[in-house]
C-alpha cells in the first residue's frame, strides 16, 4: 500500500495501478504506468515504470492522470484449440508472460486468444496451444522432461504440422538436447524459443523469437531446435540444433550460439527468410520413435585444481558421472608420479570398475576431446572414461548419459550408445567457423 496521503490522491482522481501518469518532482517530470509498490520500501515514494522498461520510485509534488490503461484487443477473434497447425507448449519463462498491473506478478499467456493479443501477426499461422508447466528454467528436472516429451508426441500423433516449445532460456539447452535423445525420426519441427528480456521492456526481442519460431515449425525439418536472435539487432533469427547450442552470455539478445558447427538455418517470417546453413534432418516418415526413459541419478563434475581423491569416492551414488576436464579432455592423474600431486585416477578407475560410467566433456566448450595426445588423456582411456573423439557439449553430455543409462545399464552398452552419433551431437568433422 502506497502512503494514505499518496492512495488520497490517486483515489480522488481515479488514477489505478497501470495508468499512464505525470509525477511531478522537485527534480522534475517523469511520465510512465503506475506500478504497484512495493512490500517493503518507503510508501512515500510513487513507483513508475518508464517509457525505457525501468522502474523508478520518485517522491511526488503532484501527480496528474494521462491516459487509463486499456486492454489490448487481438485484431483476430479466434480462440480454435483445433489440432491442425502449429502447436504451442507452453513450459515458462518470459517469451509470452504478461504483467498484471494490480500485483506485479508476471504469467503466462498461452490461449491462442492471449498469444494473438501479444503477438498480432500470428493470425497468418493456424495455432493451438496448451500449457505443460510454467517453472523458471533452473527449477525443471527429468520429470518435466518426460511430460513435455508426452506432450510433443501427442501432439505430432494428433496431426500437429509443427511444434513450437516456449521455454526458460536458463536451462533450455539441456531440454532441447535430452529431447532429441527422446524423440527420434521427428516428421515435424520441434522449435524452442525463448526471450533474454520481458515483454514488458522495449529492447524485449519475444515478438521477433515466437514469430520466427513459428515461422521455422511451418518448414521441411525433422529436427529439435532452438529459434533465438542472430545479433543484437531485430534482423533476423538463427535456427540452432538443439543439442550443439549453448547460452553463452547472460542478458544480450543474441545469447545462443551453435557450438563446433554452424547454425542449421538463418530465418526471418517477414520476408519468408529460410537459408540452409548446415545440413539438416528434414521430416521423417517412417514413423515416430519414443524412447523416453531418464535416469536422471547423473553427477555433471567441474573439474578445477586442489580436487581430493575423496570427491570422487563419493560419487560412488551416482549411476553415473560426467566430468567437464580441462583442455583435450583431462583431470589430475599425476601423470609423472610427483609426490606433491592429488591423482584422482585410482578413484575414476574404481567407479567404471563398479559399472559407473565416466563420460569426459570440455570446459573449452568449443573443440574436440581427444585424450590420446597427453599421458593423463591416455590414463584415462586406459581407466575407461567415454569421450575420446566427441565434440559434444557438456550439457549435452550429460542429458545423452542421462538418457543411455534409461536404456540400459550394461556397460559396453553405455559405452556404445554413448560414442553414437544418434541425434547430430557428435560431428565427424570438425567446424571452426564463428570460433
Amino acid at each position: 500500500m502506497y502512503s494514505s496521503k499518496i492512495t488520497k490522491e490517486i483515489n480522488e482522481k481515479k488514477i489505478s495501478i497501470g495508468d499512464r501518469i505525470r509525477v511531478r518532482t522537485v527534480t522534475g517530470e517523469f511520465e510512465g504506468l503506475l506500478m504497484p509498490r512495493p512490500s517493503s520500501g518507503d510508501p512515500n515514494l510513487i513507483v513508475l515504470k518508464l517509457d525505457s522498461g525501468y522502474n523508478t520510485g520518485l517522491k511526488p509534488e503532484s501527480i496528474e492522470l494521462v491516459a487509463k490503461a486499456e486492454l489490448k484487443k487481438s485484431n483476430d477473434g479466434g480462440d480454435s484449440e483445433s489440432k491442425e497447425g502449429i502447436a504451442i507448449l507452453g513450459c515458462g519463462g518470459t517469451i509470452a508472460s504478461k504483467i498484471e498491473y494490480k500485483t506485479g506478478a508476471v504469467f503466462p499467456s498461452i490461449s491462442p486468444k492471449e498469444l494473438r493479443m501479444i503477438f498480432p501477426a500470428l493470425k497468418n499461422w493456424s495455432i493451438h496451444s496448451k500449457q505443460i508447466f510454467s517453472l523458471l528454467s533452473e527449477d525443471m528436472n527429468s520429470h518435466h522432461w518426460k511430460l513435455l516429451a508426452d506432450s510433443v508426441e501427442a501432439e505430432i500423433k494428433d496431426g500437429s504440422e509443427g511444434v513450437v516449445v516456449m521455454h526458460g532460456t536458463d536451462t533450455m539447452t539441456y531440454t532441447s538436447s535430452v529431447l532429441g535423445f527422446m524423440l527420434q525420426q521427428l516428421p515435424v519441427p520441434v522449435v524452442f524459443v525463448g526471450s533474454q528480456r520481458s515483454s514488458d521492456r522495449p529492447s524485449s526481442e519475444n515478438e521477433m523469437n515466437m514469430l520466427n519460431s513459428v515461422f521455422a515449425a511451418s518448414q521441411d525439418l525433422g529436427e529439435v531446435t532452438v529459434c533465438m536472435h542472430a545479433s543484437t539487432n531485430d534482423d533476423f533469427c538463427y535456427l540452432h540444433r538443439g543439442n550443439r547450442v549453448r547460452k553463452m552470455h547472460t542478458s544480450s539478445r543474441d545469447a545462443f550460439r551453435s557450438i563446433d558447427s554452424s547454425p542449421l538455418f538463418a530465418v526471418d517470417y517477414r520476408t519468408k527468410k529460410f537459408d540452409k546453413l548446415s545440413d539438416f534432418m528434414p521430416r521423417n516418415n517412417h514413423g515416430l520413435i519414443a524412447k523416453k526413459s531418464i535416469n536422471d541419478n547423473v553427477a555433471l563434475i567441474y573439474s578445477h585444481p586442489n580436487m581430493k581423491p575423496e570427491f570422487f569416492r563419493k560419487l560412488s551414488d551416482y549411476d553415473g558421472v560426467v566430468l567437464i576436464g580441462t583442455g583435450l579432455g583431462h583431470v589430475a592423474a599425476n601423470a609423472f608420479n610427483d609426490k606433491s600431486v592429488n591423482s584422482v585416477l585410482k578413484p575414476i578407475e574404481e567407479l567404471v570398475q563398479s559399472g559407473i560410467p565416466v563420460v569426459m566433456s570440455s570446459q573449452c566448450i568449443s573443440g574436440r576431446i581427444c585424450m590420446r595426445v597427453y599421458t593423463t588423456g591416455r590414463l584415462l582411456m586406459e581407466a575407461g572414461v567415454i569421450g575420446d573423439g566427441a565434440d559434444w557439449t557438456p550439457e549435452t553430455a550429460y542429458t545423452k548419459l542421462c538418457w543411455v543409462l534409461g536404456q540400459t545399464k550394461d556397460m559396453k552398452e553405455v559405452k556404445k550408445l554413448m560414442m553414437t552419433n544418434i541425434a547430430g551431437e557428435i560431428s565427424t568433422r570438425s567446424n571452426l567457423e564463428g570460433y
